[in-house]
């Protein structure tokens, strides 16, 4: 996906920070020259779907559901010289961001930014961040006993 060997890795995630949205981030360097960044994975409590929105209406590709009542997009810059692809997915207040800043060169970098997102979102995106579930209507039924299970008694 980076096309780099042996990598610098820095980052952290805190899964329970920010009321459990979860907040942190992880970034791979080149071990070489001057490590510029090559990847990038953001969470941040403040998602704001209209961004996705935006992205989609610019010509970026919807992700399909990956984490249930989220909204993401990804797309790769037209005019892009590092081979760099972007994906954004919201799910109320936390936004995952995957930046591909140095992609290589003949690979379909856009399809590893979502290939990346199927894989990491699900463990990111925490329940805290989902829309509040309704409260049930009624409790369920307890068992019936066994005289009263059949309309006969038997």
């Amino acid at each position: 996906m980076t096309g780099v060997r042996d990598p610098l890795v820095r980052g952290y995630f805190d899964l329970s920070a920010a009321e459990g949205l979860g907040i942190g981030s992880c970034a791979v360097y080149q071990r070489s020259g001057e490590r510029l960044k090559v990847l990038l994975i953001d969470l941040t409590p403040g998602g704001y779907p209209e961004e996705v929105t935006e992205h989609l209406e610019d010509g970026a590709s919807p992700l399909p559901e990956i984490v249930p009542g989220a909204i993401g997009s990804y797309f790769r810059p037209k005019d892009s010289e590092d081979n760099d692809a972007y994906a954004l997915l919201v799910r109320g207040k936390a936004e995952l961001s995957i930046q591909l800043d140095i992609g290589v060169e003949g690979r379909d970098n856009a399809a590893d930014v979502l290939a990346l997102m199927k894989l990491i979102a699900p463990k990111l995106i925490t329940d805290a961040s989902a829309p509040s579930a309704k409260p049930a209507s009624t409790a369920s039924p307890s068992p019936k006993s066994k005289d009263s299970a059949s309309p006969k008694g038997d």
